[in-house]
């Protein structure tokens, strides 16, 4: 198993009330080199969210106390999370289903069961496709809240060239082996960076890279 705690790593929100699924997702998709945080309804989600952002979210749809459409809903309306990219996950897989869960905000739909490699590689497509918007809003000089990073943030030669891999929404292991390195050296890298610049996510790193002209 991967070690998770590294500050490198993406980090998912996993939305589920069922703990078998909760388990065997969160297990697999840190074997795949993500950081997974686990809540069990929209309610405690929305609390998580809170405390940090994550790269992305994967809900599941039917749960008590919030199910997954009020929980996207609020997602959606809150103008400081609504950029998160969302997976649904879900036993309803009619037509009528996956077009309600992707106007309510979702941007992919998946429904149980599934394979997990499907499910790693809609993460890295959607992962990557949020790269390419921030990449895009910033070029166009889009307003958003300001990436707020001390002026005197210096990189090394090789932390701006993984950065720059980092804001083509590139995998800390498909860094690792362009650059020919393990991936916990990639992960170190990362995690240095945002702790020079104090940001909170990968997410944050490729924008405020891409905004300042490092990538």
């Amino acid at each position: 198993m991967k070690d998770s705690n590294s500050g490198g790593q993406r980090k998912l929100l996993l939305i589920d009330d069922d703990p078998n699924l909760i388990l065997l997702v969160k297990d697999y998709l840190e074997f795949r080199g993500f950081t997974v945080t686990t809540a069990d309804n929209g309610r405690a989600a929305l609390d998580s969210l809170e405390q940090e952002a994550p790269d992305m979210i994967i809900c599941d749809v039917m749960m008590p106390e919030m199910d997954g459409y009020a929980f996207v809903e609020q997602v959606r309306q809150n103008p400081a999370m609504e950029w998160i990219p969302i997976l649904f996950l879900s036993a309803k897989g009619q037509s009528n289903d996956r077009i309600k869960g992707l106007n309510t905000g979702a941007d992919v739909y998946m429904v149980k069961p599934f394979e997990p490699e499907e499910l790693v590689a809609q993460v890295e497509s959607s992962l990557k496709q949020a790269s390419r918007l921030i990449r895009q809003q910033a070029k166009m000089g889009a307003e958003g809240p300001t990436i707020q990073v001390p002026f005197d943030v210096e990189l090394t030669p090789t932390e701006l060239k993984v950065v720059q891999f980092v804001a083509r929404g590139m995998a800390n292991r498909e860094i690792a082996d362009e650059m020919n390195v393990s991936q916990r050296t990639i992960e170190s890298h990362v995690s240095n960076m945002l702790g020079k610049t104090g940001l909170h996510n990968r997410t944050e790193l490729a924008r405020w890279a891409i905004e300042n002209n490092k990538a």
